[in-house]
């Protein structure tokens, strides 16, 4: 009779703990969801704070500038979207039993959310550009290459349709790069960039989907 007793709550506890397992994951996977949906409000109310800004003309990354009146404020907030996509990329490596794919991206989510932790930060327009405006360059290009592979290897994990949508992805980011490629040299002579903003949302709001 006590065997049957510990049997059964061993099956309990067994059932318990894989249900909360199961509950942890998904709770992590939404974190992906929400993550992308933070980093879209963090774009509408930031931009808010900084007067002048525009949402077509001016990057992202002016945002957080040195000298830019947002710049605290975005440092700040986006630890929280950094935050979130490592809680995803976990969940992505506690969801990829046997698939060793999957588990590489995984990975790189974790490892593309820590170099996110620090950018060295671009001047304003019209200032002569410096070290930092060259490492800013070196972090943009190194956290394309972390996209660019998340989502090849992504996509191979996955069925045809999603690979095909992948390739779409992919391909629209890197005509949208190299519109992005021919303004963003005029930054640091504060010429005209009429479609710079528009160009870079874009290639982002591509990647968070």
């Amino acid at each position: 009779m006590r065997n049957k007793v510990n049997n059964i709550k061993s099956t309990i506890s067994a059932s318990r703990g894989f249900w909360e397992k199961a509950l942890l994951k998904r709770v992590l996977l939404t974190c992906g969801i929400l993550s992308s949906l933070y980093y879209v409000a963090l774009n509408i109310v930031v931009p808010m704070f900084y007067e002048g800004y525009s949402y077509a003309t001016h990057t992202v990354s002016e945002l957080s500038a040195i000298g830019a009146p947002t710049r605290p404020l975005w440092v700040l907030l986006v630890t929280i979207y950094i935050a979130l996509f490592v809680a995803f990329g976990w969940g992505v490596l506690q969801s990829a039993t046997g698939n060793r794919r999957l588990r590489f991206v995984g990975g790189l989510i974790i490892a593309y959310s820590v170099v996110n932790i620090y950018w060295p930060p671009m001047h304003m327009r019209g200032v002569e550009p410096s070290l930092s405006d060259t490492l800013h360059i070196v972090w943009a290009m190194v956290a394309v290459l972390f996209m660019m592979v998340m989502m090849g290897v992504g996509a191979a994990a996955f069925g045809k349709w999603f690979r095909l949508y992948t390739i779409a992805s992919m391909v629209l980011l890197m005509g949208l790069g190299f519109l992005t490629s021919l303004d963003a040299p005029k930054i640091p002579e504060n010429l005209p960039t009429p479609w710079l903003g528009v160009w870079e949302r874009i290639m982002i709001g591509i990647f968070l989907l």
